[in-house]
C-alpha cells in the first residue's frame, strides 16, 4: 500500500467495476528491480508524497520477498497499472500492528514458521490489472502452501457519511451493508477480491483524509489452499492452467 491496501491497503480502482473478462491486454509477473522506475511513476499517480513509496522501500520490497512482489503492466507501453506486495505474517503479530509503519516493516517472518501474508501494498489504476495479479499469483500461492491474505484497507466514504449522519459511530459505518455488500466502496472492491472478515478496526492507521485515518484490517482465504498436500504433487503446468478459474471459487 504505498498502500492501496491501505496499505497500504487501499487499491484505488473503480470499486464499482465488475470483475473484468479474463482476456486483457495485460502481463501479471513477478517484479523485479529494473521495474522500480515505473512503480514510482504508478505510486505517484495513485498517491499523495506522503502516501507513495519511494525507490528505497520498494527496493527493499523486491529484494527480501522476491518472490511476493507482483505487478500487472499494459501490453502495450509496457507501463505498470498494479502492484501488489506482500510478506509473511505470524497471525499473533496482527494484534500488535497499530498503523501501517508496522506492516511495511518487512520483519523476519518466514514461509517455514507461518502459512500466512500481510499485503504491504496494493495499488492499482485498472481493476482488470489487479484481477491478472490474482490470476497469476493464485497457483504460486497454492503450491507454497499459503492459505490467508491479511490487509489494511481505507474506508474512504466514512468522512461523507459520518458528516449526513452525525450520530453514525465508525464500527457501525463499517459493518453497514448495501445490497449484501459493504457500503464503504473500497470494502466492497476487496469484498469481491475474496476479502470478506473483518478482523479489526483501528484509528491513526494511515494518513487518509476521506478516512479520517481509520484503517481496516481484512482477512481473504486464499481458495483451496486447505488441498495443499494435492496442490505439492499437482504438476505445475495443472496448477497454472487452473489460474483464469479463480474468480468462479472466491
Amino acid at each position: 500500500m504505498s498502500v492501496s491496501l491501505l496499505v497500504d491497503g487501499s487499491s484505488s480502482a473503480d470499486p464499482q467495476t465488475r470483475r473484468p473478462a479474463p482476456t486483457q491486454p495485460f502481463q501479471a509477473r513477478f517484479l523485479a528491480l529494473q521495474d522500480i522506475p515505473s512503480l514510482l511513476r504508478l505510486e505517484a499517480r495513485q498517491w499523495s508524497p506522503e502516501q507513495a513509496a519511494d525507490e528505497p522501500s520498494l527496493r527493499q520490497r523486491i529484494l527480501t520477498y522476491p518472490g511476493l512482489c507482483v505487478g500487472s503492466f499494459c501490453s502495450h507501453t509496457g507501463e505498470a497499472v498494479s502492484s501488489l506486495f506482500m510478506r509473511p505474517i505470524h497471525r499473533d503479530d496482527l494484534g500488535r500492528m497499530r498503523q501501517w509503519a508496522d506492516v511495511a516493516d518487512l520483519g523476519s517472518a518466514t514461509f517455514e514458521s507461518t502459512r500466512s501474508l500481510l499485503g504491504i501494498s496494493l495499488t492499482s489504476v485498472d481493476p482488470r490489472g489487479a484481477w491478472g495479479m490474482i490470476q497469476f499469483f493464485w497457483p504460486h500461492a497454492l503450491k507454497q502452501g499459503w492459505r490467508d491474505i491479511y490487509l489494511g484497507s481505507p474506508i474512504p466514504g466514512l468522512k461523507q457519511a459520518m458528516l449526513s449522519d452525525p450520530q453514525l459511530t465508525v464500527q457501525h459505518y463499517v459493518l453497514q451493508r448495501k445490497r449484501g455488500l459493504p457500503r464503504d466502496p473500497q470494502l466492497r472492491y476487496y469484498h469481491r477480491m475474496g476479502f470478506r472478515h473483518l478482523v479489526a478496526l483501528k484509528s491513526d492507521y494511515f494518513p487518509h483524509p476521506s478516512s479520517l485515518n481509520y484503517g481496516v484490517l481484512l482477512r481473504g482465504v486464499i481458495p483451496l489452499a486447505w488441498l495443499w498436500p494435492l496442490w505439492r504433487l499437482l504438476p505445475w503446468s495443472a496448477l497454472r492452467s487452473m489460474s483464469r478459474t479463480v474468480e468462479g471459487v472466491l
